[in-house]
């Protein structure tokens, strides 16, 4: 197993030191992040913790998974690596000038 952990389902208030606090309880605590929506800075309701070891990340996933944290019951599960997305271009749309229809 990974030492790295998914944890969903997170209250919206629900801190990174709170979070830390939490798991490490189950062993050390390399880190913590809680993943916000960069234009309004609110959790996006999930993280990631990782762990010192493989062995305290299995731990804190058969503590945790499933407990109630301010209010919401979590999930924890092995974190995957991140898929690469395919390209998609962000801007307008590909129409002509509202001028040239006149």
């Amino acid at each position: 197993m990974e030492k790295k952990l998914f944890v969903g389902s997170l209250s919206f208030n629900t801190t990174e030191d709170a979070l830390r606090d939490l798991f490490s309880q189950a062993g050390t605590v390399e880190s913590v992040a809680i993943i916000v929506d960069r234009n309004t800075g609110r959790s996006k309701g999930f993280g990631f913790v990782e762990m010192s070891s493989s062995e305290e990340a299995e731990k804190a996933k058969e503590m945790f998974n499933g407990k109630e944290l301010d209010g919401r019951t979590i999930m924890v599960d092995e974190a995957r690596p991140m898929e690469k997305k395919p390209f998609r271009p962000r801007g307008g749309f590909d129409r002509p000038n509202r001028r040239d229809n006149y």
